[in-house]
């Protein structure tokens, strides 16, 4: 006795219903796929426009994705190592996240607006009175 699949038909697959990403989710894929484009890290959250904690290469980038329909835009701040090009790593972590994201969401990353809060040395020397 021999059993033969069959596959769905495509009406099949229209009546499965729909995927909704949510924006946080979009929002929280993003903030880690900054963290695979080297030299880039977090900035501070703020509160009434003033930066609370501090802005570290360790710590994750902040993104705000607003979704519409299958497209996405993303704000993201982040800071970058210091002395790394500003222009060369921004462009990195653009093409980065909108292929990425669209890779894990399966929607089309229609904007990166990129802000660059700090610039941070590798190593910090600790500071010496003379």
């Amino acid at each position: 006795m021999t059993t033969t699949l069959q596959h769905p038909a495509a009406a099949d697959l229209d009546e499965r219903g729909t995927l909704t990403v949510s924006e946080r989710t979009v929002e929280r894929i993003a903030a880690q796929v900054v963290t695979e484009v080297e030299g880039t890290g977090g900035a501070a959250g703020r509160v009434l426009g003033i930066a609370v904690g501090g802005e570290d290469l360790d710590r994750s980038a902040k993104v705000t994705a607003t979704v519409h329909g299958d497209t996405t835009a993303l704000d993201v701040r982040l800071s970058i190592g210091y002395p790394r090009s500003v222009s060369r790593t921004t462009e990195a972590a653009r093409r980065q996240l909108t292929r990425r994201v669209a890779e894990f969401t399966g929607l089309t990353v229609a904007r990166v607006d990129i802000t660059v809060t700090a610039l941070h040395t590798t190593t910090s020397a600790p500071r010496r009175v003379q």
